[in-house]
């Protein structure tokens, strides 16, 4: 006899799980049967109406490539020119009655008592198997919701619904209204009583196609020339005479910011900015 069937290790690395089947390729019994896989395939396809599906399948590119990357096959599945064969257990019952020769028949049976084994392992093992799949698909779950947490640890473009802003933090409370600013997609509308040409600057940094209208007390000769070298150069503004509101607020598209100080002055002392609720239609529908 073949003397690798000496070693049952071996016959069990050769045998796979697809389609819910344990199988062996084409390639493997060859090499158990000491023959050329081109050779043990010819025989079989004289003998055609003894391999029904059950019995013995092609594997799609699909099946070969997962096989490959999570098992690594030998290299006498690589380089062919069609896709492999698997054989079933029944399969190998088969093959050594089509092979007819006293290594098939001896080989076959080596394979057969495998093939059974493995079986009755899985099968008296089985709750132990069921268990392990319900830990891996709840650690599945526990990854994807860490991942969920990282990536929001990680991503600078969600914005915080409040906070605060210390005295001296310039170029932090500048930054944060910079990037609410750029990631407005169809308006922004600012009610601020103290407006100039930093506030215009720092709404200049919006998209192109964002709309822009800003409410404030009063409208000096200065700002009017700001604006008019504003909107000469970037998309143009609005600016509107509003004194019915104190304080101040930013309206990202759909979003209502409460902002504690005037854009121009952000960082200079303690302010407080915070999300609210409201949404910023019910504010515009006031303004009518």
């Amino acid at each position: 006899m073949n003397n690798i069937m000496t070693d049952n290790h071996t016959i069990q690395n050769k045998i796979f799980t697809l389609r819910d089947l344990q199988v062996m390729l084409d390639a493997d019994f060859a090499e158990l049967y000491g023959v050329q896989t081109k050779q043990l395939n010819k025989a079989v396809n004289r003998n055609l109406d003894r391999f029904p599906e059950g019995f013995r399948f092609q594997l799609t590119q699909q099946e070969f490539d997962n096989l490959r990357f999570h098992f690594g096959t030998s290299s006498e599945h690589c380089g062919r020119r069609y896709l492999p064969f698997a054989f079933t257990e029944q399969g190998v019952s088969m093959l050594s009655a089509v092979l007819r020769s006293t290594t098939a028949v001896q080989v076959s049976i080596k394979i057969i008592e495998t093939f059974v084994s493995m079986r009755r392992f899985i099968t008296q093992n089985a709750g132990i198997f069921d268990r392990f799949e319900r830990i891996e698909q709840r650690l599945s779950i526990h990854d994807e919701n860490f991942n969920k947490i990282f990536d929001a640890i990680e991503d600078k473009s969600i914005k915080p619904k409040q906070g605060i802003f210390y005295d001296g933090q310039i170029f932090d409370a500048y930054v944060f209204v910079s990037e609410l600013i750029k990631s407005a997609k169809k308006n922004i509308v600012l009610f601020d009583n103290y407006v100039d040409e930093s506030v215009l600057m720092l709404l200049s940094k919006r998209v192109s196609t964002c709309q822009v209208n800003i409410y404030t007390k009063t409208i000096s000769k200065q700002l009017e020339l700001d604006l008019q070298k504003h909107n000469a150069q970037y998309p143009h503004a609005e600016i509107k005479k509003f004194n019915l509101s104190y304080d101040r607020f930013l309206l990202i598209d759909d979003e209502v910011y409460h902002i504690g100080a005037s854009l121009k002055d952000l960082g200079k002392k303690w302010f407080a900015f915070s999300k609210m609720d409201r949404e910023s239609f019910e504010i515009m529908q006031m303004l009518k």
